[in-house]
């Protein structure tokens, strides 16, 4: 698509401002009660879904120009898509999330590009990753594992890291958790190593549109070629990429189970057992791309069309990705069997969760913002009474990490992972 098909968006948007907000009866209090990030730190319209349809009709028609304000009223945004969601509460014909991503691929293709990203996308264009980091060291995290090479011999499954699990030594440990507990339920998994690339998901969202189909080439043909069925992942970055962006990006459909989803699902066919007591009260915060985004994909070759000129129509009917049927019952189902395990709900959770900070190039070029974020859903977090924030993206996890660090806050932050571990006595120390 291009930005130019959202035209019709956003000339029907009302500027309603629903994309502000949690929807209205899901709100449990005025302190929790907003949703979008972005112009909570923003301050002003154009920092909203409804601004950005203004800002792209505006540049559309050549009534503004690209300014270093304007830049940063697009990239100044998680692309967490709350406001998709609340949007498709009141108006079903609305695609803000898409229209926004088109906005941020218009701006890069014409070279208005951050400066602040620019290192972050060399890295993945030489290192394939978006750390900044040797690609010869990505799979340094499991040099004490003994598990299959894909690039020698082939498994059904290939356990996909992700960057920030690969490289980040806070949390490389969950990712050789992971490797475990297949093990332990008798998988057969192998890894890329040094060999896997980037999913390409973050510098998408970002406005990269020709790196994601890069990478998401080069980790096709690497799957391929091993032989592999189904891909694991416990990044839910990985997973949105896998899932959502790649079959239309690439025309090809990943069978992908996120690391969580695999375990729910071990756990029920009884090829793995919590045998260990973890006492902790724990709070679960849904990632976007797992929770609201993780939504199956759709294929959809339809049209537009007006009944009686007026009422807006789709011929076939449109998927409608209003978040409900994202990945929520399998976390709270593994942190449920977990011996000794409290399990207290936030006011925002599933797919009306306020988002960690750290998405769509956020944590790279506006940690400001980024920690802002971070800071209030720590602060919610702590209104639970848990010991620990709990979540399932290595993303969410450095986030919330950081800001624990800069705010004082007394929660750990733990993967997922990392309990189901400990209750199966397999978690290392770390």
């Amino acid at each position: 698509m291009a930005l130019e098909d959202f035209r019709a968006d956003a000339l029907r948007c009302t500027r309603c401002t629903y994309c502000r907000w949690i929807p209205f009866d899901h709100v449990k209090s005025a302190r929790f009660a907003k949703g979008c990030p972005s112009i909570e730190y923003g301050k002003f319209h154009s920092y909203s879904a409804g601004g950005r349809y203004v800002t792209a009709l505006s540049l559309m028609d050549g009534r503004s120009r690209v300014t270093d304000k304007l830049r940063d009223s697009v990239f100044q945004c998680n692309m967490c898509g709350l406001c998709d969601v609340s949007c498709k509460i009141c108006r079903y014909d609305m695609e803000p999330l898409a229209a926004m991503r088109e906005l941020r691929f218009a701006l890069v293709k014409q070279g208005h590009e951050l400066p602040q990203a620019k290192p972050t996308l060399e890295s993945l264009r030489k290192q394939f990753n978006m750390l900044q980091q040797p690609a010869s060291e990505r799979g340094q995290w499991a040099r004490d594992l003994q598990v299959k090479d894909l690039a020698v011999e082939p498994a059904r499954y290939a356990f996909h890291a992700g960057c920030r699990y690969s490289f980040d030594r806070d949390l490389g440990h969950v990712a050789r958790t992971s490797i475990r507990i297949l093990q332990d339920a008798g998988l057969d998994v192998g890894i890329l190593g040094a060999r896997e690339s980037c999913c390409g998901g973050r510098a998408f969202n970002m406005g990269y549109r020709d790196e994601l189909v890069a990478r998401a080439n080069q980790n096709l043909r690497a799957w391929r070629t091993a032989g592999v069925e189904t891909v694991v992942t416990p990044c839910s970055d990985c997973y949105h990429a896998f899932k959502r962006i790649y079959p239309p990006e690439s025309g090809v459909e990943v069978k992908v189970v996120h690391m969580v989803e695999l375990i729910a699902e071990l756990l029920s066919k009884g090829r793995l057992r919590f045998g260990k007591s973890v006492p902790m009260r724990v709070t679960y915060h849904d990632p976007c791309k797992l929770g609201r985004q993780g939504e199956p994909y759709v294929p959809w070759n339809g049209k537009e069309k007006k009944i009686f000129g007026q009422a807006v129509a789709y011929d076939p009917p449109r998927p409608r990705y209003s978040g409900a049927f994202g990945v929520y019952g399998p976390p709270r189902d593994v942190l449920r069997a977990i011996p000794g395990v409290e399990l207290l709900e936030m006011e925002r959770i599933r797919e009306y969760a306020w988002c960690c900070g750290a998405g769509g190039g956020v944590y790279e070029s506006y940690p400001e913002f980024a920690r802002m974020t971070a800071h209030e859903r720590l602060a919610e977090a702590e209104a639970t009474g848990a010991d620990a924030l709990v979540s399932a993206c290595p993303w969410c996890e450095r986030n919330f990490v950081d800001a624990t660090w800069s705010s004082g806050s007394r929660l750990q932050v733990l993967d997922i992972v990392t309990l189901a571990g400990r209750a199966l006595g397999l978690e290392e120390e770390h």
